[in-house]
């Protein structure tokens, strides 16, 4: 099997709810530029996956037929704020295993102001057994779903490590100093570990404000091939996906507010990267990962084998997760600052990551960025953790 190469990415800058464009229209958008990106025409894509949650079915297919209209299979994808990098999943696995020669991931939403929540109120939510589990296993106050849950997996983080808790303040403090670089960032001002700490508390006792993603709206996209197509079209191509893996819940993910979460999951996914690649945390240079709460960056620094079990406090205070450090965790500004508008989230995030690996990420650019890690998580759960190379 030989790896996917990504020829060409391509995002709109997100905004608020409300500010949007229809979500067809930044999809369209999206995909033309990654389409020029790439240099591959419109025609010789053979399959599109289309990722979003907030929408009727076909929505993909409505998205798409506004760049071309070439009876391609088209396939939705709905795998909560995992649905962007499990449509690259798809994507990649597609080219790889030589079904296809050239596909299409694409991912966009129109979200609404406010907490997540679910537009099935008629049926049993997917998320009745996880409530149940930490409800056994924590005394969680109440508040919606996704609050709730990662409020409660950054105490119960405090609890069993005795970290003091200002590091989730620092961890918001560093992603806003990497996004005022980035011009496709929602926020652009400056924040203070202070501001952070004394902002309104959304879930006691830790969480603030500014620790927690704001509903975006947005749409990105990836055009994916294999080695052969970009040497027979003459595309440049010099990004590789040299190892990917998705895992879901295990069965003692209901014991543990952080497994509840996404950690034991992460780590499944991360082992499984570092096994195919060949190439361990430690060669890492840059990470863009699912911080829809910093508590979260947190717990993934340690899922993904960053820092040891426990050590998150030490690799934030010594600033192993920023420019100078070990590792440049969120050049974007990550979920926190740049938004999140769920179904482009982990095309974004590939899209990020590709701009450094070619060196034209302007002024957030890693200096000699080579080798490049992503990690998307949904509640529910799924997990995709992707390592991509530089080809020379």
């Amino acid at each position: 099997m030989i790896n996917a190469r990504v020829a060409g990415v391509g995002m709109t800058k997100f905004c608020k709810p409300g500010q949007q464009q229809p979500y067809r229209v930044m999809a369209s958008a999206a995909i033309k530029e990654a389409l020029e990106d790439s240099g591959v025409e419109y025609k010789y894509i053979q399959q599109a996956y289309a990722s979003y949650i907030y929408g009727d079915s076909t929505c993909g297919q409505h998205a798409l037929y506004d760049v071309g209209m070439t009876g391609i299979p088209v396939i939705n994808v709905n795998n909560n704020c995992s649905s962007g990098s499990t449509a690259l999943f798809l994507a990649r696995q597609a080219v790889e295993s030589g079904a296809v020669e050239c596909a299409l991931a694409f991912g966009f939403e129109e979200m609404q102001p406010g907490a997540l929540g679910s537009h099935w109120d008629d049926r049993e939510s997917p998320f009745s057994n996880m409530l149940d589990a930490l409800d056994k296993v924590s005394d969680a106050p109440a508040g919606p779903l996704a609050l709730r849950m990662f409020g409660q997996a950054g105490t119960a983080y405090i609890d069993k490590y005795g970290a003091n808790p200002d590091i989730f303040a620092k961890v918001s403090e560093k992603s806003r100093s990497h996004a005022i670089l980035n011009p496709y960032s929602l926020f652009s001002k400056p924040l203070t570990v202070k501001e952070v700490m004394e902002a309104p508390t959304i879930f006691p006792p830790y969480l603030t404000r500014f620790m927690a993603c704001p509903p975006t709206c947005g749409a990105a996209a990836v055009v994916v091939c294999s080695e052969a197509f970009a040497k027979k079209h003459g595309i440049t191509a010099n990004v590789e996906i040299v190892a990917q893996a998705m895992a879901t819940d295990f069965q003692d993910t209901w014991t543990d507010p952080m497994k509840l979460v996404g950690t034991e999951m992460t780590a499944a996914a991360a082992r499984q990267v570092y096994e195919q690649a060949g190439i361990g945390a430690d060669d890492v240079d840059l990470v863009e990962l699912h911080d829809c709460f910093t508590p979260n960056e947190v717990l993934t620094y340690e899922g993904l084998g960053l820092c040891e079990e426990g050590g998150a406090e030490k690799f934030i205070n010594d600033g192993n997760n920023t420019f100078g450090g070990k590792y440049v965790v969120n050049p974007s500004g990550g979920l926190m600052s740049k938004g999140h508008p769920i179904g482009a989230t982990g095309l974004a995030q590939c899209t990020e990551l590709v701009w450094h690996l070619r060196g034209t990420a302007g002024d957030r650019q890693v200096p000699n960025a080579n080798i490049a890690l992503q990690h998307n998580v949904g509640l529910g759960g799924a997990v995709v953790v992707t390592m991509y190379k530089k080809i020379s």
